[in-house]
């Protein structure tokens, strides 16, 4: 008789763990032809280069992962809403000066001197676990009003909070992530129509305040979001009745603001079918595609331009193989804490990956999202590879009772 030791290694699902060893094979690859061209580079000590140090996250996350399968969901669920508000109140603590960095205009990370942390990336996790831990009650209770708003409070808590920050790309990764738990936790239906219908009112009214009406009459946002809207609906700079220098300058501005997402597009498109060859893109070689994101969120426009077509659609084939192993494991789950852990660990990769693409090849606007395991990021790669791990904690107990 198979003992519980190799009973439990024989039910771990291969498929998914060599798509993700393929997608962080893919990482090491690109981040080492993104940054190696950079005159930095050159001068910097090899444990310093950025896809060595991606080598230590992978190893780090994989622990992470390990452990995360050690212990049973439902004893990891009873503490999940410790995990939750001990995140609530890492995004409180990133708010405060001398606590939280400030970094392209915003405080989102706390430096621990080593590496700095992202708090708005474990908030994504603790964030399913509290969620679904909640929603994984009797299906009568699921039809209270009561119900169904404070498993909105759950989510809109973090996300008031990191818009703050301001990051609008994390913030906008729980709401699809919510909705699709509230739906496979079967709340009745009208409540999430009603919410999606008031919601979407709500972001149109803004997109229409922020594009046409008067300065003076808009919505504060901060002045980098109007841009990249603007830039995204190609929308003039200047204001109406501006005169041939302003609109000079409106134009200069324009452009300035477009250029990393005009070279992504450039990148894309002159990779042709099969690419220039891995560290022989011109684009990131000469910089035109900025140093400073090539090898974080336009990861994917240095894979498009240096192995083409065929080399992306290999990329969103082994996100797919993540990402469909995931929605089976979810049907074979056994009750619905695991059922809804799986659809919040998928919505939340298939969301970063659709916007991380998107914004890459201009169907999103641009909002920092990074790709899961290619971009370079400590927090992002610890956080995708531990929402891994509880895809597989949740397939490797799926007949334990």
């Amino acid at each position: 008789m198979m003992g519980l030791g190799q009973e439990r290694h024989a039910r771990i699902d291969w498929l998914m763990l060599c798509a993700l060893g393929g997608l962080m094979i893919a990482g090491l690859a690109f981040i080492y032809s993104a940054t190696s061209a950079a005159e930095t580079a050159q001068v910097t000590a090899w444990y310093r280069q950025r896809w060595v140090l991606q080598v230590v996250w992978y190893l780090a996350g994989m622990s992470a992962a390990v452990l995360v399968c050690m212990v049973e969901y439902h004893i990891l669920a009873r503490w999940s809403l410790v995990a939750y508000w001990a995140t609530i109140l890492l995004l409180v603590a990133v708010l405060i000066p001398g606590v939280g960095s400030m970094r392209f205009g915003a405080r989102r990370w706390i430096d621990l001197g080593v590496f700095q942390v992202q708090p708005s990336e474990f908030a994504k996790l603790s964030f399913i676990f509290a969620q679904a831990h909640f929603l994984s009650r009797p299906a009568d209770e699921l039809r209270l009003t009561n119900v169904f708003w404070k498993a909105i409070g759950l989510l809109v808590l973090p996300f008031l909070l990191i818009m703050k920050e301001p990051d609008l790309g994390s913030a906008l990764i729980l709401l699809p992530v919510g909705l699709t738990m509230l739906f496979v936790a079967g709340v009745p239906v009208r409540y999430i129509r009603n919410l999606v219908i008031g919601a979407g009112m709500l972001i149109a009214l803004i997109m229409v305040d922020v594009l046409f009406a008067p300065p003076n009459w808009q919505i504060k946002l901060e002045d980098y979001q109007k841009r990249r809207l603007l830039v995204y609906f190609g929308r003039d700079f200047a204001p109406p009745k501006a005169t041939p220098a302003e609109r000079a300058e409106a134009r200069r501005a324009q452009r300035n603001y477009s250029y990393n997402v005009d070279q992504s597009m450039i990148s894309v498109g002159s990779g042709g079918m099969f690419g220039k060859g891995w560290c022989k893109g011109t684009q990131n070689a000469l910089g035109y595609l900025p140093r400073a994101v090539a090898h974080n969120d336009f990861i994917f426009s240095v894979i498009a331009e240096e192995k083409g077509f065929m080399g992306s659609v290999i990329i969103i084939a082994l996100y797919s193989v993540v990402l469909f192993t995931g929605i089976r494991i979810a049907g074979q789950a056994r009750d619905r804490l695991g059922k809804l852990l799986a659809v919040g660990v998928v919505a939340m990769l298939f969301s970063h990956v659709f916007i991380n693409i998107g914004m890459n090849i201009r169907l999103m606007p641009v909002t920092g999202v990074p790709l899961p395991l290619l971009s370079y990021g400590g927090s992002s790669v610890l956080c995708s590879l531990i929402a891994a791990g509880i895809l597989q904690n949740v397939y490797l107990y799926r007949r334990s009772y």
